[in-house]
């Protein structure tokens, strides 16, 4: 990456997953030049590194793939990990994304920088300067952890490091979460373990992958107030699931959309045959012995840590690091009402597929970086003007999306309007630089 040393007419993505892939994908389309870095050394993101061998999609085929590039009529409604990162290397192929993307780099620090440039250092020592960044690191690779009082002797890794069933073949395992890597793992466990466990804190939705013989993500569903279909929901969970004293789960105190739903039901049956067992919240670990809330002690030899991952962005100065719980104050889902030329993109987690909605998105994004190249002051800004509100949550509605992608690009006129009134009040704007270079710390992270 030495022959670079300024790209200031080119974007930089960040990342090769699903979401970097879409984002170059439409930078290309649209011919504007960029460069694009990957940390590993594929195409795939989670999909390459972060799954296990048995892992399927959880919503369905036909709202993960981009909608301009069927997977294949073969594939089931659930494709397999090794099936996903098929799809996604074809797509890189078909699409003739590869050239352009630098395997095995990673991004150390981004720092804005006079005449509203972005200077990106990477690890290797290498500092370009970029017109613009889009940062597409994902969001299942900064990997969270509980803290308990006391010690544990045996092995632990968290869900994201967790591969294949040779970890935990013949153990005593407790895996600690109630979300869908959880019950995969408890699941996976029930089968191979000589005993599991599985704590759950709080009530969680469990769903069921399929209704009616139909991948439940996929299922067309006329429009109707959010009070009813959270009925009709609950209606439908009570006839698959029943009730959840049934299995020793905790109800569920939240409404159903508020939290990602587990969905699966595998689990339940291995409750029900008696290989998997249902305990609370851990209180503490005393070496080979777990204590949990309820005063129980059960001897372990592996602990799984299916806790989740943080929305996390190291490389970013402390004043543009913005995240509330697991979801980024951003306007438009992506950009600072103070900053230009940065898009974080690809951070909530909509109900559906990530590829039916972000293909569309990152084609919206593409055409509001050109209104950008058109006005001095943030599209955030911009939006935020035009009454755009911040996001609450990292959860949204698949459906909400997409009207609210299709309402934007109708508006991109009116967008580039309002933001040369904004630019006349202002008497021009610029991004404020800031001196020196925080490195981001490395240890136990995964760099992009």
């Amino acid at each position: 990456m030495t022959k670079y040393n300024t790209l200031d007419d080119h974007y930089l993505v960040i990342g090769a997953g699903p979401v970097g892939l879409a984002m170059a994908k439409s930078l290309k389309t649209a011919n504007l030049p960029y460069h694009q870095v990957e940390a590993d050394n594929d195409v795939g993101g989670n999909w390459y590194h972060g799954t296990y061998k048995s892992a399927h999609i959880l919503s369905a085929r036909k709202v993960m793939e981009y909608p301009d590039f069927p997977m294949p009529e073969d594939y089931p409604d659930f494709p397999s990990s090794s099936q996903m990162l098929t799809y996604y290397r074809a797509y890189t192929k078909e699409n003739k994304l590869r050239d352009d993307i630098q395997f095995e780099t990673k991004v150390v620090y981004i720092n804005p920088i006079e005449n509203d440039l972005w200077k990106v250092s990477f690890e290797n020592g290498d500092t370009i300067i970029y017109k613009g960044v889009m940062v597409c690191n994902g969001h299942h690779w900064s990997k969270r952890f509980p803290s308990y009082e006391g010690t544990f002797k045996g092995e632990t890794f968290h869900s994201k490091d967790y591969k294949s069933t040779e970890q935990i073949k013949d153990k005593t395992v407790l895996v600690i979460g109630a979300g869908n890597s959880a019950f995969d793992i408890a699941s996976e466990c029930a089968r191979v373990s000589k005993k599991t466990y599985l704590s759950v804190r709080r009530g969680i939705w469990i769903f069921p992958k399929t209704f009616m013989g139909k991948p439940l993500a996929a299922l067309q569903v006329p429009k109707l107030p959010d009070w009813l279909q959270e009925g009709l929901v609950k209606a439908m969970l009570k006839l698959t699931i029943g009730s959840y004293k049934e299995y020793g789960l905790p109800k569920p105190t939240t409404k159903v959309f508020d939290r990602h739903p587990t969905v699966n039901t595998e689990t339940l049956m291995h409750v029900k045959h008696g290989r998997i067992k249902i305990k609370g919240a851990v209180s503490k670990l005393q070496e080979s012995q777990v204590v949990f809330e309820d005063g129980s002690i059960e001897e372990i030899d592996t602990i799984v840590y299916a806790t989740g991952f943080d929305t996390s962005y190291p490389f970013l100065p402390k004043q543009m690091n913005r995240v509330e719980k697991n979801h980024v104050k951003v306007y438009g889902l992506s950009m600072y009402d103070d900053y230009k030329g940065i898009y974080l993109v690809g951070w909530m987690q909509p109900r559906g597929g990530v590829g039916s909605l972000i293909a569309p998105y990152a084609e919206l994004l593409v055409n509001l970086a050109k209104v950008q190249d058109k006005i001095s002051c943030p599209i955030g800004m911009v939006l935020r003007e035009m009454g755009e509100p911040l996001p609450t949550t990292h959860l949204m509605g698949g459906g909400v999306v997409l009207k609210w992608i299709t309402k934007m690009n109708k508006r991109i006129g009116k967008i580039e309007n309002k933001g040369k009134k904004i630019d006349l009040k202002l008497n021009g704007f610029a991004n404020k630089t800031l001196n020196g270079v925080e490195q981001a710390k490395m240890k136990d992270m995964q760099i992009f």
